[in-house]
């Protein structure tokens, strides 16, 4: 598909002055323009199901559902929208599971100002765009573990599990998450059960703590 201009840009992070920093270093930009933003996941599934959108900038740590989690929505629902996760945490995990999700690239929050109009322009022509510092390195590793039978960045639970855990360290009940996650009480309830039991932990607070060092959450 020829790329569009110029392109059409959802920014989604909850902080408002990240989205303004980013949005004034796109729009200077001839070829990219930034049409939509939200300040939670869940909006920003719903701003991307916009056929105005021609990407979506989702940052990892949003409420309600992180950017990993937005994206792998995103993903189901508009395959053809290509995706880039912003992310302040330099961690393999979070590019595994970026890669996982179905996005098509990850850019450091503090190299922002040098690769985001790179990796936007890359995104839209259908190619992977990675922090360049790392790239070699990660796909290396990546591809030994496969060779070894392992599941890189895949942690102990299930995407529907990590969810639950993320809505649970952000204080919601069970019904909360059950009409959230559009499931029922029962079924949140035995999601928290498997994840207690995946995890060894006890109770609430244990798996916010959980939460705030995966990322899921900010402390």
């Amino acid at each position: 598909m020829p790329i569009p201009f110029p392109a059409h840009i959802l920014i989604a992070d909850d902080h408002s002055v990240v989205r303004e920093g980013i949005k004034a270093m796109l729009e200077k930009e001839p070829d990219l323009k930034v049409v939509a933003e939200a300040a939670d996941g869940l909006e920003a599934v719903q701003q991307a199901m916009s056929e105005d959108v021609h990407l979506a900038v989702l940052d990892v740590a949003m409420p309600s559902l992180t950017g990993l989690q937005a994206a792998r929505e995103i993903a189901a629902r508009r395959p053809d929208l290509p995706i880039l996760i912003l992310s302040m945490y330099d961690r393999e995990q979070y590019f595994f599971e970026a890669l996982s999700a179905g996005a098509s690239g990850y850019v450091l929050k503090r190299e922002a100002d040098r690769d985001i109009v790179d990796a936007c322009r890359a995104a839209l022509r259908g190619e992977p765009f990675v922090y360049p510092k790392v790239m070699s390195a990660l796909m290396q590793r990546y591809l030994e573990r496969v060779e070894r039978g392992e599941r890189p960045g895949r942690g102990p639970l299930t995407p529907r599990e990590t969810e639950v855990v993320k809505l649970i360290a952000e204080g919601r009940s069970s019904q909360d998450i059950a009409d959230l996650l559009v499931i029922s009480p029962k079924t949140v309830e035995r999601h928290r059960a498997n994840v207690l039991e995946k995890l060894g932990m006890r109770d609430r607070v244990e798996v916010t703590r959980y939460a705030i060092r995966e990322g899921l959450v900010e402390p």
